[in-house]
């Protein structure tokens, strides 16, 4: 009598492959008129055999599988080259000289009358801002948010292709989108006391308008773990605030900004040990808001009033000293195996006479501080930003010359690490220079 192996067969849990049927009706209509059923038993178990020893290899090949590359950037807003220099030389900078020493650096080109969200959102998409709709910090009379992106950002090709992604602090990211892994907004966030986003800094409790954290159920983890931080630095004290007491503000004004790095040091340790992904972007941004009115100038400059100027000639320095412990948290989440890029959007430089007619030239900040130094020159040559990079296989004490590299460059560069072919409508091109050895076949603009 046949046996019926129907009801086996197609049961939920069982096996199922090419010419499965197939094979069982054999063994049946071999078993039941050619050889017995010991027969039978020893051949398939010698057939099991054979595809055990041709399964081990496949195994082996499987947990030997490369695993994906790990890249951080850390964006410091308004870095400016000028003032980092006799830093290092001095040697107040000892963890940003690490990375010198060990990769590349140089000037970053960045795009005309340069601003964070202009510049960030091209950093993003490696298009022009025309082209990704985010001009500035308001667009048609609304601030700049993630809404108004035209062309897809690194975030969402990266988590499109697998690679886990983390994001913290890094302007024109509100309301945060999905992705592989969390967000967390940063300058022009919305909230309490700052229903504009401009220039002002709401706690993380404080926000309105747009989720500031990604997946929302991370939000009370960071509460509970990190602490009600400040997502942006702060205002700057309007010249009215400044008359009469201008120590007392600068100083005051300078604590806050302390406070603020110290917890954006707390996030960013706390995420990179609690949350490591494949690629990570964090931004410190208090160091260009200082540089706006605290640039060290002398008496000669634009503006120069030795009631503020002459205060702390050391503020905006002390910026850059301060963001380097902030560099050394980091680097204790760097290995050998882990790429770190430092970049800016721009550099800063004090005001000049002959822009006095220029429309961009006293426009800052809405006009409430006596701003003495800017980035948003018509020309964006004038203020270029800074690039740092290190990690496997990229050549070391490298200085690249000119404005070769730029702004546009960091997405595509990112992505051919990760072995993602660019899109076409990126305008940038992988920095192959700063690598030993790269595929230079990957496409370029």
């Amino acid at each position: 009598m046949p046996v019926d192996t129907s009801a086996r067969l197609n049961e939920p849990n069982e096996p199922r492959f090419p010419g499965g049927d197939l094979l069982s009706s054999c063994i049946i209509l071999r078993t039941s008129r050619y050889e017995g059923l010991a027969m039978v038993v020893r051949r398939l178990l010698a057939i099991f055999a054979i595809l055990c020893l041709h399964a081990v290899p496949l195994a082996a090949q499987n947990q030997s599988t490369k695993p994906k590359p790990r890249v951080v950037v850390v964006g410091v807003n308004g870095m400016e080259l000028d003032i980092l220099r006799p830093l290092l030389i001095k040697g107040e900078l000892p963890n940003l000289a690490t990375v010198i020493k060990n990769g590349a650096y140089g000037k970053l080109r960045t795009v005309p009358a340069p601003n964070c969200p202009r510049v960030y959102s091209t950093m993003f998409t490696s298009t022009k801002p025309e082209e990704h709709g985010v001009t500035g910090f308001v667009v048609g009379g609304i601030t700049a948010n993630t809404n108004m992106l035209k062309e897809e950002p690194i975030w969402s090709i990266l988590s499109k292709n697998g690679v886990t992604v983390g994001m913290a602090n890094v302007p024109a990211t509100f309301p945060v989108m999905p992705v592989s892994g969390y967000m967390i907004s940063g300058m022009l966030t919305r909230g309490k006391n700052c229903e504009d986003g401009v220039l002002c800094a709401p706690k993380l409790s404080e926000v309105e308008g747009g989720d500031p954290v990604y997946p929302k159920e991370m939000k009370a983890e960071l509460l509970k773990n990190v602490g009600d931080f400040l997502i942006d630095c702060e205002r700057m004290p309007a010249a009215g605030d400044l008359k009469g007491h201008e120590r007392e503000v600068i100083d005051e004004w300078l604590e806050r900004v302390q406070l603020i790095r110290e917890q954006q040091t707390k996030l960013f340790d706390y995420l990179l040990t609690k949350h490591p992904t494949d690629f990570t972007w964090m931004v410190q941004s208090c160091e260009d808001r200082t540089g706006h009115w605290l640039y060290p100038i002398a008496p000669f400059n634009v503006g120069y009033n030795p009631a503020i100027d002459a205060v702390r000639p050391d503020a905006f320095p002390h910026q850059y000293v301060q963001f380097d412990k902030v560099l050394g948290t980091i680097l204790k989440h760097i290995d050998d195996n882990t790429y770190l890029f430092v970049v800016s959007d721009h550099g800063i430089k004090p005001l000049r006479e002959f822009e006095e007619t220029d429309p961009h030239a006293h426009m800052d900040h809405e006009k409430t501080t006596p701003v003495i130094a800017k980035h948003d020159f018509a020309d964006g040559d004038d203020v270029p930003g800074s690039f740092f990079a290190m990690g496997p296989g990229i050549k070391h004490d490298l200085r690249l010359m000119g404005l070769e590299a730029t702004v546009y460059d960091i997405a595509p560069t990112i992505l051919h690490i990760y072995g993602i072919e660019q899109p076409k409508q990126m305008r940038g091109h992988v920095l192959t220079e700063i690598f030993e050895a790269s595929d230079k076949n990957v496409a370029r603009k």
